[in-house]
């Protein structure tokens, strides 16, 4: 057996690299935050071949003093923290002292730097062997790290990276995080000589613009929120702008970007009423907590975290979003044409003065109805008006339809379009509602409010599934019994490691009963037990509400499609339907008479 021994330094600092510099991208990201704590404003980045055959990265900050240099370079130093207080308590970026130490391993480095007390700049150059004595340099003030020809001394690592166009657009996601969490810093990015981005100062909506664009800034929901010293703000995407990858997630705690587990779930039960499964939302959104009760010390990348009081703080994130979602009132491009629109609606209770049933329509409209009702428009059935009836109002409804101020929200219907649409008119034009999609959400909210306060319906089961689990389980399970039999489930402890289900909620009767016991458990645990429960629940009256909703090519009166929209301006998140589809479109007159080229 080979004796016992200290690795080499330059072994240990290899190793070290491939947790703390897996691609060009880390590299980056670990110098940019060293900037950034060096009290930088502005940080200037220049790649050559995604950043593989050159990265240099070049502040204004504070500099480095010529005899830190050498000490810069060496692993486990920094300026960051000096005790174990300072490790719980961590407000900066950095402070792992790995990653100079990590780059100039598996590169060939250049560190310039220079102090505003000191008279000129001072420069040191390692190529992961040996290390030179600090140099004069030139240099108006800052730092510039030089880094060429990533892991040209590891070969076997570096055919694991990728084309320079990936590697590139890694680099390129850098950027665009730090100049989000830091819209007081001017950033600029050249690729191969080119400018890519150049971010001025700027405020937060201005830098969230310039970093996403401004479809995605004239599609966002605002959020400020505080409990005790918890304090989360930033934007989130409306459903209607939702997208097929991840591209557009940004969460940052106390400036740090991270991608957390518990923080992702809280994000997806926020829209999991308005958002399809294969769809993912968008969001810049930043939580600033006390250090102490947030761990960044879990791995070298300091992406991952972990939090004092994880169910509280999911809870918190999960309420303000779904709080924002609800009551947005900002007007957002649909995408269609530059003149439709969809708002979310405000609130319209049942009880206002206007009968919901029998609602105006515009007085020439209603007229050729009426008149033309039997032969033009299949209106049988036992739920439609009679002709006698509709008569018999003629008078009252034309005089509310031409008193302009009592139109609500969504206006009064006009007709159906090919048994999908409902046409409507408002104060501000016209109104295209998808009816099926609209009635989904509307069942959906009511099928929740008559779930809400009661007990689930319990199925016995003919034969009771026994299965074997942990003992953590057991224990769970042990510790919540209550919790389960309120909501439909009936357990039983037959061992340590043994469970037997006995009784489920009738809603879920059809589901694979050990499958979803373990994942209930599973995110119990983790997320708190009313949150999962109710999540569970909510996808089975998703289900039901999409089965129940008037499907697509069934003929509405003009009373059922007004009752419809004034049910929609009662009910919450009428704007989208379960799946995150919009349910409702606005297209103003001023956008029809551009349309038509009126007054021109």
């Amino acid at each position: 057996m080979a004796t016992i021994k200290p690795l080499p330094e330059l072994l240990i600092n290899q190793i070290a690299a491939g947790e703390v510099v897996e691609r060009p991208a880390s590299a980056l990201k670990e110098i940019i935050e060293n900037s950034i704590d060096a009290d930088a404003t502005r940080i200037a980045v220049q790649l050559l071949q995604g950043g593989i055959k050159q990265m240099r990265i070049a502040d204004n900050g504070v500099g480095i003093a010529k005899d830190e240099l050498m000490a810069a370079l060496t692993r486990h130093s920094t300026s960051k923290i000096s005790t174990l207080e300072d490790l719980q308590n961590i407000t900066s970026l950095g402070f792992r002292g790995e990653a100079l130490a990590s780059i100039s391993a598996i590169s060939t480095l250049t560190l310039t730097s220079q102090k505003a007390d000191q008279v000129h700049a001072w420069q040191v150059q390692v190529d992961g062997r040996s290390i030179t004595q600090p140099q004069p340099a030139s240099l108006t003030k800052g730092t510039v790290v030089d880094a060429c020809d990533l892991y040209s001394n590891i070969p076997a690592r570096r055919k694991f990276l990728k084309t320079e166009a990936t590697e590139y657009a890694h680099c390129e996601e850098v950027v665009k995080r730090m100049a989000l969490v830091r819209p007081d810093i001017e950033f600029s990015l050249h690729h191969n000589g080119k400018l890519r981005y150049q971010f001025r100062v700027a405020d937060i909506l201005q830098r969230i613009e310039s970093v996403l664009g401004d479809e995605f800034v004239q599609s966002v929901s605002s959020i400020d929120e505080r409990a005790a010293d918890i304090h989360i703000h930033g934007v989130v995407a409306l459903p209607a702008y939702s997208r097929a990858s991840r591209d557009k997630q940004y969460f940052f705690v106390n400036n740090r970007f991270v991608r957390d587990k518990l923080i992702s779930h809280a994000i997806r039960e926020a829209y999991r009423d308005v958002l399809h499964l294969d769809r993912y939302p968008s969001f810049v959104l930043f939580l600033e907590i006390n250090p102490a009760d947030v761990d960044v010390n879990v791995h070298p990348t300091k992406t991952e975290i972990r939090f004092r009081d994880p169910r509280a703080l999911h809870q918190f994130i999960f309420h303000s979003i779904n709080k924002s979602l609800s009551a947005s009132s900002r007007e957002v491009q649909a995408g269609l044409t530059d003149t439709i629109i969809t708002k979310s609606i405000p609130h319209y209770p049942k009880h206002h003065s206007i009968n919901t049933e029998k609602i105006a329509q515009s007085t020439g409209f209603y007229q050729s109805l009426l008149g033309a009702a039997d032969k033009d428009f299949n209106i049988s059935g036992a739920d439609i008006e009679t002709e006698t009836s509709l008569k018999r109002e003629t008078s009252e409804l034309t005089s509310i339809a031409n008193e302009k101020q009592n139109f609500p929200p969504l206006g009064f219907a006009l007709g159906q379009l090919h048994g999908v649409y409902i046409l409507a008119q408002n104060n501000n034009g016209l109104i295209i509602v998808d009816m099926h999609a609209a009635h989904e959400r509307i069942m959906y909210e009511k099928l929740k409010t008559a779930m809400d306060g009661h007990a689930w319906a319990s199925q016995p089961l003919l034969i009771p599934v026994t299965f074997e689990t942990d003992r953590t389980d057991v224990v769970f399970v042990e510790e919540n019994l209550g919790v389960f039999e309120q909501i439909g489930f009936e357990l039983a402890v037959l061992s340590p490691t043994t469970l037997a289900v006995r009784a489920v909620p009738a809603i879920l009767q059809k589901a694979d009963v050990v499958k979803l016991i373990h994942d209930l458990l599973g995110e119990m645990r983790d997320y708190g037990a009313s949150q999962v429960l109710t999540a569970k629940r909510n996808e089975m009256l998703a289900t039901m509400a999409c089965h129940g909703a008037v499907r697509a090519n069934r003929v509405l009166t003009i009373a059922e499609m007004n009752a419809l929209l004034r049910e929609m301006e009662a009910t919450e998140r009428a704007d989208q339907c379960n799946h995150g589809r919009p349910t409702w479109f606005e297209m103003s007159m001023a956008g029809l008479d551009k349309m038509f080229m009126r007054g021109k």
